[in-house]
């Protein structure tokens, strides 16, 4: 008896995973409703994902789901308990170049860290990969630099 995850998502009322598998030996999709037990707005998304996921009744089903995945499941489920919308959710994973990362609190910042960890890992050149180049030099282009009093001094004076 196998199952192969193909979908997963989050339900709001009641709070529960809903998980769209394949069983294996027959071929058929299926759905199934995970309820999230346990679980309040002041609750760990980890751990919380964690212990879904080594659950007896549920092992087998989310064995294929990365531990990531079900952790933001459970930080949008958690989120929407706090009264943010899923759009605000949602936008909380996304990476802004333009955020300043030092106003964020810490389970805050570790998520952002986490993302941007995964998102190196996922561009970052390995010495096996065929288009790697060792020692590559790349010329940058040089912005118009305005001229500054200083730079006209000359060096004679040290």
């Amino acid at each position: 008896m196998g199952f192969e995850a193909k979908r997963c998502g989050v339900q709001f009322s009641p709070p529960s995973i809903v998980l769209i598998y394949v069983h294996t030996d027959t071929k058929k999709m299926r759905k199934r409703i995970i309820p999230v037990r346990n679980f309040s707005k002041y609750s760990d998304y980890s751990v919380a994902a964690e212990r879904l996921k080594n659950h007896p009744r549920h092992r087998d089903y989310l064995d294929q789901v990365p531990q990531s995945q079900l952790e933001k499941l459970h930080i949008i489920l958690r989120d929407h308990m706090q009264g943010l919308s899923l759009e605000d959710s949602l936008a909380s994973f996304r990476l802004d170049p333009e955020e300043d990362l030092n106003k964020l609190d810490d389970e805050e910042l570790a998520r952002k860290k986490g993302q941007m960890d995964t998102l190196f890992e996922r561009n970052r050149k390995r010495t096996d990969d065929p288009d790697f180049v060792y020692d590559l030099e790349v010329e940058f282009d040089k912005p118009n630099q305005e001229k500054c009093s200083w730079d006209d001094e000359s060096d004679d004076e040290f």
